[in-house]
C-alpha cells in the first residue's frame, strides 16, 4: 500500500496557481490568535532574497508563509520561526513521500524477514541472537508506524492527523529510535563481554536477555514519554509534515530536555559502542598473534584449514566494527546536529535543511537487518533455505565459517556464544 501512494502523489504534481488558491483558503480559516504568532521581523526576513533562491520560486505565494498551509487545529503547535519562509517548493513533497515510502518498504520487508528467520529457526534462538530480533523488531515498528504518515502527508503537503496524532507520532519515532540504539549498544557489549572477558565473563542467559530487553523498552519509554507531560514538547517540524522534538523553543524544559535526552540516547550509546569495539579488537588481534606464534611452533602455515591466507581475522572483524559505528554515527548524527543548532543558532534552521535527519535516522532501520542479519551466515543459509531464489548461484551457506561477519567473532574456545 505504501509503494501505490508513493507512485500516486508522483502523478498528483499540482501547479503553483491551484497550491496558491488552496494556502489562501486555509489563511482565511486561520484564527487572528495565530497569525499574531509572527514576529515583527518575519515579513522582512521572509522577503529576503536567500530564502526565495532557497524555495525555488521566490515571491510566487507573495506574503503567504509555510506556516500558513497548516490546518487551524494545528497553528497553536507551529513556532514562530516558521512564518519568516515562504511555501516550499511543491516538487520537494513528492520527491520526500517517495523516499520515506521506498525506505518503508524495504525496512518492513528486510526486518519482517530477519524477525521470521530468527525466530522460526531453533538453532538461531540464541539468548544473543535476542538482541538481533528485537532490534529488527523494533526497527521493522519504526517504519510500518512512521512511513505511511509521512507519504500520505506529502501528498496533502502539510499534517493533516491532528495535534493528537501528532503527539503520538513523534513519541513512536522517539520510541523505536531509543530503542533501536540502545539495542545496537547492547549487542556490542555482548560481544565484549564474551570476546574480551571470555571464561571470566558470566555468560548471557534467555532470561538475561529478556530482562535487558525489557529495560531497553522501559528505558526509552521513559524519554519519550515525558514530552507528553510538560519535559520538552513535540511539535510539526520542517516541512510539516512530520512531528519531532521543540528544538526551536528557548524554554528551559524543551531546552534542557534534548540536552539530557541527547547524553543518555546519543553520546553514552555512541561511547560505549566504540569503547566496545576497541577492546573487542584488541582481544581477537592478540589472539590472531598466539595462533600465528603456535603455528610457527608447529611449523605449519596456520592453525586454520579454513582460513583465507590473504585475509586475516582482526582485519574483517575492524571492517565489521568500523561499519557499525560509522553507520551508526551516519543515521543519528544529523538529527542531533539539527537539534542543537535549534537551540543554539535557531536562525541558520530552514524546512530544507531539517528534512534530511529525518531521511538519514529511517535509513538506519533499511540497513541494520543488513548488518546484523543478513551478513549473519547461519541467518543466510537459513534465509537461502526457505527462499532458494534469494541465493546466488556461487552462493555456498557458510557452515564453517571460522569467522562471523555480523558479529565479527573469530571462533576461539569460548566464542561460540557469540556468533550473533
Amino acid at each position: 500500500m505504501e509503494s501505490s501512494w508513493g507512485i500516486a502523489f508522483i502523478f498528483k504534481l499540482d501547479s503553483y496557481q491551484n497550491k496558491t488558491s488552496r494556502i489562501q483558503q486555509w489563511t482565511k480559516q486561520r484564527s487572528v490568535s495565530s497569525t499574531s504568532l509572527q514576529p515583527a521581523s518575519s515579513m522582512t526576513v521572509m522577503s529576503g532574497p536567500s530564502y526565495a533562491a532557497w524555495t525555488g520560486h521566490g515571491s510566487k505565494f507573495g506574503n503567504l508563509t509555510l506556516a500558513d498551509t497548516v490546518p487551524p487545529e494545528m497553528s497553536h503547535l507551529i513556532d514562530p520561526h516558521w512564518y519568516q519562509f515562504p511555501p516550499i517548493n511543491p516538487l520537494w513533497y513528492p520527491l520526500v513521500g517517495f523516499v520515506i515510502g521506498v525506505l518503508g518498504v524495504i525496512s518492513v520487508i528486510g526486518n519482517g524477514m530477519v524477525v521470521y528467520i530468527f525466530c522460526s529457526t531453533k538453532s538461531l534462538r540464541t539468548p544473543s541472537n535476542l538482541f538481533v530480533i528485537n532490534l529488527a523488531f523494533s526497527d521493522f515498528l519504526m517504519m510500518f508506524t512512521m512511513s505511511p504518515p509521512v507519504v500520505i502527508n506529502s501528498y496533502y503537503e502539510t499534517w493533516v492527523f491532528g495535534p493528537l496524532m501528532c503527539q503520538v507520532y513523534a513519541l513512536l519515532g522517539s520510541l523505536f529510535g531509543c530503542g533501536s540504539i540502545w539495542t545496537m549498544t547492547l549487542i556490542a557489549f555482548d560481544r565484549y563481554n564474551v570476546i574480551v572477558k571470555g571464561l571470566s565473563g558470566k555468560p548471557l542467559s534467555i532470561n538475561g536477555a529478556l530482562l535487558r530487553i525489557i529495560g531497553i523498552w522501559l528505558f526509552s519509554l521513559f524519554w519519550t514519554v515525558a514530552p507528553m507531560v510538560g519535559w520538552g514538547r513535540y511539535v510539526p517540524e520542517g516541512n510539516l509534515t512530520a512531528c519531532g522534538t521543540d528544538y526551536l523553543s528557548k524554554a528551559i524544559e524543551n531546552t534542557s530536555y534534548i540536552l539530557v535526552y541527547s547524553v543518555f540516547v546519543y553520546y553514552l550509546p555512541l561511547f560505549m559502542i566504540i569503547y566496545s569495539y576497541y577492546f573487542i579488537i584488541q582481544a581477537v588481534a592478540a589472539h590472531e598473534k598466539n595462533m600465528r606464534e603456535q603455528a610457527k611452533k608447529m611449523n605449519v602455515a596456520s592453525l586454520r584449514s579454513s582460513e583465507n591466507a590473504n585475509t586475516s581475522a582482526e582485519c574483517k572483524l575492524a571492517k565489521v566494527a568500523l561499519m557499525t559505528i560509522s553507520l551508526w554515527f551516519m543515521a543519528w548524527t544529523p538529527y542531533l546536529v539539527i537539534n542543537y543548532t535549534g537551540i543554539f543558532d535557531s536562525q541558520k534552521i530552514t524546512p530544507i535543511f531539517t528534512i534530511w535527519g529525518s531521511i538519514f535516522a529511517k535509513a538506519n532501520a533499511v540497513y541494520n537487518p543488513i548488518v546484523y542479519g543478513i551478513s549473519h551466515p547461519k541467518y543466510r543459509a537459513a534465509l537461502f533455505q526457505r527462499f532458494p531464489s534469494l541465493a546466488c548461484a556461487n552462493e555456498q551457506a557458510p557452515h564453517t565459517d571460522a569467522t562471523s561477519t555480523a558479529s565479527g567473532v573469530t571462533t576461539v574456545p569460548e566464542g561460540e556464544k557469540a556468533s550473533a
